[in-house]
């Protein structure tokens, strides 16, 4: 799994789910970014410099 989000810091704000170029996130029932397709994403790094909370990274 190219990303990992640390929930501890996420706010939920959606961010992440609307840069992604490969809808790499969903949204969860709760409202926090959920990871669904892993396989497609690229390692661009957008959503890592768009999050404002630093909640996102590479692994």
């Amino acid at each position: 799994m190219p990303t990992k989000i640390d929930y501890d810091k996420c706010t939920k704000c959606g961010t992440c789910i609307e840069v992604c170029p490969e809808e790499v996130y969903e949204e969860n029932e709760d409202g926090s970014p959920k990871i669904v397709a892993a396989e497609n994403c690229t390692e661009c790094g957008i959503c890592v410099e768009e999050c404002p909370e630093e909640a996102i990274e590479l692994v």
